[in-house]
């Protein structure tokens, strides 16, 4: 079966940020997973160009839409491979192939009977580019995501018929109760269904930034309709003179932030139901990045600058500490401080001298050589499993989980060195076998932890690998025993402390 991921395409009425960064790593660590085990993926992510936000940060610098759209998708663009992103298609909503799959998937969903036109009255953020509930309301009649007061707006709009999927949708939930993930987004979703669904905008009839109605010239359509679509409409066009359609669709996975929740649990089905369309597989729902107790969000500028952290550590360590300090799916709180911690005591101290001591001992006491042979049990029985927990984990898009599962094991061999103590065996001839047994069982348990950690920091583990003589990335190659070290070579030091001060 082919995996197909995607990340939320982002708003690009500001520049990105350590949460936008985030999901994509995320994202990407499913793929090169799924790219282990020999599975065709498609990796997707973009920007979410319309709407009434990007619209206003235009006019606010007193430039059109489209050349802020420009110019900040293409700052999303260059993101992603400076993160390491494996991505396969970035896409664009203002893309006319997008534009084009939207009014046709809408005029579809129209001719099947669910879209009336209507006036609708309620309380608007324009930053979220979205009605609010009245349970949705902060004191002081505040966004609860943006803390601005909110706007009373009423419209002539074409509406969707949500109300009609109210019991289609308690099914799906009954009968697919892995549909959205974890189980607390899960009820949450169910219980905005069962709170009773109302019907809700298609069409903005006071914007003109947007995808033009074909039935109605005078409206686009909501910014949210338009935007859902792309996870579809890129496999139309996303490799030329080919439609992957029929190959790839239905995602098998798409990770969202929290804050957009109901347009994908409950919105997004709905819609697909009504054009008939197949449903996607999984909603997996990560939660904030928070800094001083708030959302990481540009315009509260409380944000850290991705460009910066990768500036001076490397990508590789701003992917491992984004998965490593926040359990995915959770809040967490994120800092400079926090960051440093991890990168010393974690990605220098444990995997970096642990490499670095593993080369070491092999140049040192065997020149490079790895005699063949048995494997140390000892070690060997910490290693039982660990590629299928961490298959698991990933398949559940649990990427903290199965993390912390290899990094058990870094921290295990760390002790099983100080066990063994190499050193001491080194000074007596008569144990040069055990010798041989502690570097030959400590180098094949660095060399398949390293695999399995090669999601997460790809630069890294293929330095570290090549640096073992044992280049070999497959999922089989992760099992304990599987590798076949043939010598080794001198490796610089992984995570280097004596880095420069930011800035210099």
């Amino acid at each position: 079966m082919p995996f197909y991921v995607t990340t939320p395409i982002y708003y690009v009425n500001a520049a990105p940020h350590l949460g936008h960064a985030y999901t994509t790593i995320a994202a990407d660590v499913m793929a090169r997973h799924h790219r282990q085990r020999a599975e065709e993926v498609f990796f997707l992510t973009g920007t979410d160009e319309h709407g009434e936000p990007v619209a206003d940060a235009a006019h606010a610098l007193g430039i059109e839409p489209q050349e802020l759209a420009d110019r900040n998708a293409e700052r999303f663009r260059a993101l992603a491979p400076r993160l390491g992103a494996s991505n396969d298609f970035f896409i664009r909503t203002t893309d006319p192939q997008h534009e084009a799959v939207v009014q046709r998937v809408l005029g579809a969903v129209r001719d099947n009977g669910h879209v009336y036109e209507g006036t609708y009255e309620g309380w608007y953020c324009p930053r979220c580019a979205d009605f609010k509930a009245d349970n949705e309301i902060d004191e002081g009649n505040r966004c609860p995501i943006h803390h601005t007061e909110l706007t009373r707006e009423q419209e002539d709009n074409y509406f969707f018929r949500l109300s009609a999927f109210q019991e289609p949708l308690e099914r799906l939930y009954e009968e697919h109760p892995g549909f959205v993930a974890p189980r607390s987004r899960y009820n949450e979703a169910l219980s905005f269904i069962r709170s009773g669904l109302r019907d809700v905008p298609l069409t903005r009839h006071k914007l003109s930034w947007g995808v033009r109605v074909p039935w109605d010239e005078e409206h686009v359509f909501y910014v949210w309709f338009d935007a859902l679509l792309n996870y579809y409409s890129a496999l139309s066009y996303a490799r030329p003179g080919t439609d992957l359609t029929d190959e790839l669709w239905p995602a098998s996975y798409h990770l969202i932030g929290k804050d957009i929740l109901r347009f994908h649990a409950v919105y997004w089905p709905a819609l697909l139901m009504a054009a008939g369309i197949e449903l996607p597989e999984h909603v997996f729902v990560h939660g904030f990045l928070l800094m001083d107790g708030e959302k990481m969000s540009k315009s509260l500028g409380n944000v850290l600058d991705p460009f910066a952290v990768i500036e001076r550590f490397g990508a590789d360590a701003l992917r491992f500490y984004l998965l490593r300090e926040v359990p995915f799916g959770a809040d967490g709180s994120v800092s400079t401080a926090s960051f440093e911690l991890r990168y010393e005591s974690e990605l220098a101290n444990e995997l970096g001298n642990l490499a670095s001591r593993t080369i070491g001992m092999l140049s040192r006491y065997r020149d490079g050589g790895v005699s063949a042979g048995e494997l140390d049990p000892v070690l060997g029985r910490d290693f039982e499993g660990l590629a299928e927990t961490v298959r698991t984990h990933i398949d559940r898009a649990e990427m903290t989980l199965a993390l912390d599962q290899i990094w058990q094991r870094v921290k295990r061999m760390n002790r099983y060195v100080e066990e063994q103590a190499p050193w001491v065996l080194a000074k007596d001839e008569a144990r040069a076998g055990e010798l041989d047994l502690v570097l030959r069982t400590l180098a094949e348990g660095l060399r398949a932890a390293t695999v399995l950690l090669w999601p997460y920091m790809p630069v890294s583990c293929e330095r570290l690998l090549a640096a073992l003589g044992a280049p070999e990335l497959s999922f089989a190659a992760a099992e304990f025993g599987a590798g076949a070290i043939r010598g080794v070579r001198a490796l610089d030091s992984l995570f280097p402390k004596d880095l420069p001060p930011a800035g210099a």
